[in-house]
């Protein structure tokens, strides 16, 4: 890994670029696209606005799909991962207290053990930064403040402050990996479309007293989804979602308030349950970038997309955005195309855009659906739910949406899955 501390003097012909991808935001969905290009030709500087520690103490959890294990299996970097995070063999959906469950497991998709893995943040950033720390390719500017971009017809220059100094980057491509505010997609007045849900989550982790069998749970109460996603050791992760006004409520309530609140959602399948980390409350809204590609720039992550943390899709899309944009990008240098034309990333745009849509939409149908009390749609529901129970190729399809099995995979998940579905047999 290289360090670029020292201020440029490049002129601006394509020779004298310091790199041909910039990416802005080293957080996972950055990291595994600075990955996914180190041995491709292409040189890559890497820009982040915080230290690396800040990234690596965040503890938050998420929901890894097979798709995205298998986009990190074609990095090499699964070895790394496995260890420190929980597969989970089974899901249990339940509609609240509504006695008939529905049991998703991995014999529904005839591929492997698991259905799905949790991991938190630093499982997955670390072996990121450990394979970028072993490049002599990757520049890395951390930590580093984006003042300013221009896109010039053969060029971006970005302008960034390292250690106070002002430093002059230029690339052919500009990619906003910088999140869901993304300040490089508002600069470009990237519009977007969506909506502000009527939900907030409470996100924290706890402590139990029994084992999870490594079991996620997906609950549907009325005030909106809660899941819980299994950690290494007797621990969990809770995503709680519940209207704006309940959801602070229950975020300041003391804790044994909170506790007696918490098992009654929580059930009793794990014995007794204590808070291990502070509650995080954060908003719930949708969003979809009207564009992922202008002149010289490309949107990843949550930089293009969010949406409701049902079904835990968010970073799963965001790592598929990454995936796919390294594999255009690569095609496009193979074939000396120039990699920050409108033209050369339209197959980007094309391929994951729609497939966001669609993610969008069924995560936005789950969380409207379940979070109903109207007669007809509870009816309908209970209809799903027994369809879901009793005929299999059902049970597949909505499978194949929550582990990513759904759309165009990217090639390098391709390989990796082709090579366990080889080595099971």
């Amino acid at each position: 890994m290289v360090l670029l501390t020292q201020p440029s003097q490049r002129s601006s012909s394509t020779d004298a670029l310091d790199a041909d991808v910039i990416i802005v935001g080293a957080g996972i969905v950055g990291a595994t696209l600075a990955c996914s290009l180190l041995d491709s030709g292409l040189r890559v500087a890497l820009v982040e606005a915080r230290p690396q520690s800040a990234g690596l103490s965040n503890r938050r959890a998420y929901a890894v799909t097979l798709l995205s294990a298998d986009i990190f299996r074609g990095l090499g970097l699964w070895d790394a991962i496995r260890p420190a995070i929980t597969a989970c063999s089974r899901i249990r959906l339940s509609d609240g207290a509504y006695p008939k469950v529905v049991w998703l497991d991995s014999k529904d998709l005839k591929r492997q053990d698991e259905v799905v893995y949790v991991a938190e943040h630093n499982a997955l950033l670390k072996p990121l930064y450990d394979r970028l720390e072993q490049s002599d390719s990757l520049h890395w500017c951390c930590p580093a403040q984006v003042m300013s971009v221009d896109y010039l017809p053969t060029c971006a220059e970005v302008t960034v402050e390292i250690e106070g100094e002002r430093q002059l980057l230029r690339s052919r491509l500009v990619v906003a990996a910088d999140g869901a505010q993304s300040p490089l997609r508002q600069a470009a007045d990237v519009t977007t479309k969506g909506w502000g849900y009527w939900q907030s989550c409470i996100g924290f982790t706890v402590r139990h007293e029994q084992p999870h069998q490594n079991i996620a749970y997906e609950r549907f109460w009325p005030s909106g989804p809660f899941a819980i996603l299994p950690l290494p050791g007797n621990r969990s992760q809770v995503v709680w979602t519940a209207p704006h006004a309940e959801a602070k409520a229950i975020a300041a309530m003391p804790e044994p308030e909170f506790i007696k609140l918490l098992e009654k959602n929580y059930g009793k399948q794990m014995g007794r349950v204590e808070p291990d980390s502070p509650r995080r409350v954060f908003p719930v809204r949708l969003m979809q970038s009207d564009r992922y590609i202008l002149p010289r720039l490309a949107l990843v992550g949550d930089a293009a997309h969010n949406c409701h943390p049902v079904g835990g899709q968010g970073l799963n899309m965001g790592i598929r955005d990454a995936a796919a944009l390294a594999q255009v990008l690569r095609q496009a240098n193979q074939r000396g195309l120039d990699i920050g034309h409108v033209k050369t990333l339209k197959p980007y745009q094309r391929w994951r855009k729609l497939e966001n849509w669609a993610i969008l939409a069924f995560t936005d149908f789950l969380d409207r659906t379940f979070s109903n009390q109207w007669p007809p749609i509870v009816w309908l529901r209970r209809i799903g739910l027994w369809m879901l129970r009793r005929i299999g190729p059902v049970r597949m399809i909505a499978l194949a949406i929550m582990t990513g099995q759904f759309g165009k995979k990217p090639a390098i998940a391709k390989q990796a899955a082709y090579g366990i579905a080889k080595s099971s047999k």
